[in-house]
């Protein structure tokens, strides 16, 4: 450990994450009232209808006639770089400002037009879906359109616009989901701070010439200090890129390896107040999020054209392979998968777009759910593709087959299980807005820390609310032969309805079990958190197939109903009948390496190296790796 990080306790790293969190409800939220027991149709249904904008059309068919004519995937992926000129194509469309105002300059692209142009652009190569998103969604633009001055807007908005490139910089060597332990500086000195460090894992990164950076600032006279978000001007003396770093997937991406050293930012530079980084971070992902749902959904769509392209024309056994069980059944899980992503990303970015409803839990179970099931789809995929699923595009277009590279669209998958918030923590943060009415109502009853008046009281203020509470849970509209107006779909919206009683039912029981220590079971989290979201799916799925009235549309909905129902089955016996107990026992074993006999007999892994990478303080001695593009 160098000198600069630093050791931090559970209790105050939990203390940092809750002092970033939105507290307030100001807005009405399906997913708040979903983990509560209610089924609140009324807020997706009718289907919210988007406003037709002809300048938001004419922009996508100009996209769509770039990234088919001029954009070539497989070069990006061989040669691992997006080429200069396709950087400057989609500035001249106008790609880096879709949602930047246009009095800077910018598209002003609602979120649901956003979301289709990261659809289309990311299904020509998945690397420039996440270059596109990483610069919008969590990059400069949607920080400082939330919180910035409108000085901020006036100089940083219009050469974003423009076509230069902006990166989020928060994770460091020892820093990942816990910022707690974060330890980049940012020193307060004359007209400004002395930024430094070293961030890890900044996606654009090494082509970003303005960058959004976390940085603590030490707490002093006239500073309240506190993680800050700083715009930084990536070609600042003592801004080096050490690294340029290469993954499993997304071979074109631009990630670094980024070191601060006296890097001095002007004070009209923060983003916001000291203090309020984190929360600026979490308010910007609210809709930030839905970006990579919409790079999921590209994949789905283009695993179910592959998918029936292939089914239609391999024959095996004398008939073709779509037309056996085996092959049909994960066409048809494809099929109705992609339609219920697609459901549910339409609808968080109508919602977000109206302004009306507060989307984050919403946001937050889209991009669980899409990241999970795109994964897989294209493992079924690959499954029905058999040999030429594992094969890569080059190898098989050698011997005159279609170009279809599966196996790359796997790989670039895969991060989206990581990026923007893993599975794991995506699990704890719904988690920890649906059981927070339990947590205030509790309150000092689970606080070890309150004294027997605090407590009693307590237990008489959380007395009255159950009493009012648990009677709703017994029944409702599930019971009593509802939504008919929802056709043959009904049945599902009854199931879900019930299902959602009986969710909350369940959360109540795991509060009352574990009360205070219900935070370390998180695999029970993770299963309450992965029924919302397949509820969450059911209802849209339902209100946007009544809303479109067509026959196919009915049929993929109630077959995506189907299946959610049978996982929603099997996630609700095991939040009672599971091993997680002797896991976690057993895993006590492996750490301590009982099992070490278990590893004999291979070809041991290199043991050379730091599992985690330290830093030392100082200038840089790297060569500065910043791809200046021209």
């Amino acid at each position: 450990m160098t000198a600069t990080q630093r050791d931090v306790t559970a209790e105050q790293a939990r203390n940092v994450a809750e002092a970033a969190r939105e507290t307030e409800w100001h807005k009405p939220s399906f997913g708040k009232q979903l983990f509560l027991g209610k089924l609140r149709m009324d807020l997706i249904d009718p289907w919210p209808q988007p406003k037709t904008d002809e300048d938001s059309q004419r922009f996508m068919e100009s996209l769509r006639d770039y990234v088919t004519n001029h954009v070539d995937g497989a070069q990006i992926e061989r040669d691992a770089k997006i080429p200069d000129e396709v950087f400057r194509g989609l500035a001249e469309l106008g790609c880096f400002g879709m949602k930047i105002d246009t009095k800077y300059g910018g598209l002003g692209l609602s979120n649901l037009d956003y979301c289709h142009a990261l659809t289309l652009a990311g299904s020509a190569n998945p690397s420039i879906g996440a270059l596109l998103s990483a610069h919008q969604s969590i990059g400069v633009p949607q920080p400082l359109k939330l919180f910035g001055t409108d000085a901020q807007k006036q100089k940083f908005l219009p050469r974003l616009a423009a076509g230069e490139v902006s990166a989020f910089l928060l994770t460091e060597p020892d820093v990942g989901s816990d910022p707690a332990r974060m330890s980049v500086t940012a020193t307060p000195v004359d007209g400004g701070y002395h930024l430094n460090g070293v961030k890890l894992w900044a996606t654009n990164g090494s082509v970003a010439t303005l960058l959004v950076v976390m940085a603590l600032v030490p707490r002093s006279e006239g500073h309240r200090g506190g993680i800050t978000a700083f715009v930084v001007e990536g070609a600042s003396e003592g801004v080096t890129v050490e690294r340029r770093n290469a993954f499993l997937g997304l071979r074109g991406l631009e990630n670094s390896v980024t070191r601060f050293h006296d890097v001095f930012v002007p004070a009209e530079n923060v983003i916001g107040k000291e203090g309020q980084g984190l929360k600026i971070a979490l308010t910007t992902l609210n809709t930030g999020r839905l970006s990579l749902p919409a790079m999921c959904v590209s994949a789905a769509k283009w695993c179910l054209n592959v998918g029936r392209g292939w089914a239609n024309n391999r024959v095996q056994w004398g008939r073709k392979v779509g037309e056996h069980e085996a092959v049909a059944t994960k066409l048809a899980f494809i099929a109705a998968t992609t339609y219920g992503m697609e459901a549910m990303l339409d609808l968080c970015c109508m919602l977000a777009d109206d302004d009306r409803n507060d989307i984050r839990i919403e946001a937050a179970l889209i991009k669980l759910f899409g990241s999970e099931k795109a994964w897989l789809v294209a493992d079924e995929l690959i499954q029905v593709r058999g040999g030429r699923g594992y094969e890569t595009a080059d190898s098989l277009a050698a011997r005159g087959e279609k170009a279809l590279g599966a196996e790359q669209l796997l790989r670039d998958l895969r991060i989206n299980r990581i990026f923007e918030g893993s599975t794991e923590i995506m699990h704890l943060l719904i988690a920890r807005e649906a059981v927070d009415q339990h947590l205030s109502v509790a309150g000092d009853i689970i606080d070890p820390k309150a004294s027997p008046k605090r407590k009693a009281k307590a237990m008489l203020h959380a007395g009255g609310f159950y009493a009012r509470w648990l009677p709703t849970l017994l029944a409702g509209p599930g019971t009593f032969g509802g939504y008919r107006k929802f056709g043959r779909l009904a049945q599902h919206l009854r199931y879900s309805e019930r299902a959602a009683r009986r969710l909350a039912r369940h959360t109540f029981r795991g509060m009352a079990t574990w009360q205070g220590k219900m935070e370390h079971r998180q695999a029970f989290l993770g299963r309450v958190v992965d029924i919302g979201a397949e509820l969450f799916a059911i209802a849209a799925v339902c209100s946007r197939a009544k809303a479109s009235g067509k026959a196919e549309e009915m049929e993929l909905a109630d077959l995506f109903c189907r299946q959610a129902r049978q996982r929603i089955i099997v996630l609700e016996h095991a939040l009672w009948h599971n091993t997680d107990a002797n896991d976690v026992e057993l895993t006590r074993n492996v750490l301590s390496g009982r099992y070490e006999f278990l590893e004999e007999g291979i070809v041991m892994p290199p043991d050379e190296g730091e599992w985690v990478s330290t830093w030392k303080p100082g200038a840089s001695t790297e060569p500065n790796l910043m791809r200046k593009l021209n």
